[in-house]
């Protein structure tokens, strides 16, 4: 078995959370796993995520690296197109690992902003710009509305003919509107397996064209996540597995009636994998009016806005912070220099010392303060750790979800604002929802409308 060096540090749970009360759990725990593992629960067709060795084969990672390398040498800068999934995880390891003289990834479709992506078309003038559109159907509002205007902006820019090698769609294998578009131009494609949803698919194709134009090793990152899959599935004591005890302390927590999870990082690096933890979770478990609202905050800056907050507000969140070992990062020490700061006691030490140190204090006064946490930790920030880190929270979702008693792999309420937004915007098939939609918005209640003057 892998020894994954991924530990969880509960010191800061109990009396909330002890490891007897997690023992305790076993029975339901070994039925949460199997019910993923064996493919008996609800949403089991959206599991093709479960085996990393297997949601992309060795000639697909080839194949993968090889576009990666052609766009490289043939771009200055890739433009992923998508939304919630289909850019949240590559964005997510990019932010964590490419070097400062990485070739540049920008992202679009993740919002209709005008000026955002005014501003981005601003930025690529004078480059060499390919575009990476992900999107399974094609016709998901945001990432249709990107990739109009970027396939328009290299066409242009490079001619289209010229455009067609630097236009890759990851998509459908057979079908959807972005696949007969792609199949009719010749623009090169990789292909979304049915059976994976977009917040589990940073491990697909997806997401390894992007991080490997980063630069970023994506066959260590898939072996970090092949050894933690092993590891998980060779324990199935929950003091000895981290992926089953995460499961169970965070609904042990919500069955006391804690509300609200904070993810904590004290590295401004984590900031994109936080976001993808919280789309992860939240779109998993959030049902039936139930789970945790999955929630962030980043220290220590945040310290210094919600931090009274978290110390003397209400008591209804704990936190999860996830550390990272300094190994393999530059050491920076504070210099010497007069004593006005009151720092001298702090000359010759590593910053990353004092970052420890105030993660420390953190933890402590936080649970002083009536709120319990966990420490999940890993020894650097590589592909290797990343990789088993994503898988990790990947593995304990699905076992979570099953615990709380929902489907972690549907998202029906998503489709809300979608059909609202549709029928405003005249969208064809919506005709008769149209009229009574522009009348909701247009009336007011007396009152609601409230301004200066």
């Amino acid at each position: 078995m892998p020894n994954i060096p991924l530990t969880i540090d509960a010191a800061h749970l109990a009396p909330n959370v002890t490891p007897a009360m997690v023992g305790a759990w076993q029975d339901r725990l070994r039925w949460a796993s199997d019910t993923l593992t064996k493919g008996t629960g609800a949403g089991s067709d959206f599991r093709g995520w479960l085996d990393p060795a297997t949601i992309v084969t060795e000639a697909e990672i080839g194949e993968i690296e090889g576009i990666a390398a052609d766009l490289r040498d043939n771009s200055d800068t890739l433009v992923v197109i998508g939304i919630g999934g289909s850019y949240l995880g590559s964005r997510a390891v990019i932010e964590a690992l490419a070097a400062h003289d990485a070739p540049k990834v920008e992202f679009a479709g993740q919002n209709i902003s005008s000026r955002y992506h005014t501003d981005l078309m601003a930025r690529l003038q004078n480059k060499r710009v390919a575009v990476n559109v992900v999107s399974k159907s094609g016709t998901t509002t945001e990432p249709a509305v990107a990739f109009r205007l970027m396939r328009s902006f290299v066409e242009k820019q490079a001619g289209a003919d010229a455009a067609k090698s630097l236009i890759v769609a990851t998509t459908d294998k057979n079908k959807g509107a972005l696949r007969k578009v792609a199949n009719e131009i010749g623009y090169r494609t990789l292909t979304i397996g049915d059976d994976v949803g977009g917040r589990y698919s940073v491990l697909s194709a997806v997401g390894l064209l992007p991080i490997a134009y980063a630069g970023i090793d994506i066959k260590s990152l898939r072996q970090g996540a092949i050894d933690c899959k092993a590891a998980i599935d060779a324990e199935a004591d929950p003091l000895k597995n981290p992926a089953l005890f995460y499961a169970a302390a965070r609904n042990l927590l919500y069955n006391q009636g804690f509300v609200t999870e904070l993810f904590v990082g004290f590295e401004p690096r984590l900031h994109y994998l936080i976001e993808w933890w919280k789309q992860l979770f939240g779109e998993s478990e959030g049902k039936d009016h139930s789970a945790l609202f999955p929630a962030s905050v980043e220290f220590t800056t945040d310290l210094h806005s919600m931090g009274q907050y978290v110390q003397q507000g209400r008591r209804f969140l704990f936190e999860t912070f996830v550390q990272v070992g300094a190994e393999g990062e530059p050491v920076l020490s504070l210099p010497e220099g007069d004593d006005a700061d009151e720092l001298g006691y702090l000359a010759g030490k590593p910053l990353t010392d004092i970052n420890h140190a105030a993660f420390e204090a953190t933890a402590l006064a936080h649970r002083d303060g009536g709120v319990p946490s966990m420490t999940l930790a890993i020894p650097t920030l590589d592909a290797y750790h990343l990789g088993a880190l994503l898988y990790f929270f990947e593995r304990a979702c699905g076992v979570s979800g099953y615990l709380l008693g929902v489907n972690p792999f549907d998202q029906p309420g998503v489709e809300a604002y979608k059909k609202n937004m549709f029928a405003l915007l005249g969208k064809p098939g919506y005709e008769n929802q149209t009229a009574t939609l522009r009348e909701a918005v247009a009336q007011k209640p007396e009152g609601s409308m409230i301004s200066f003057g």
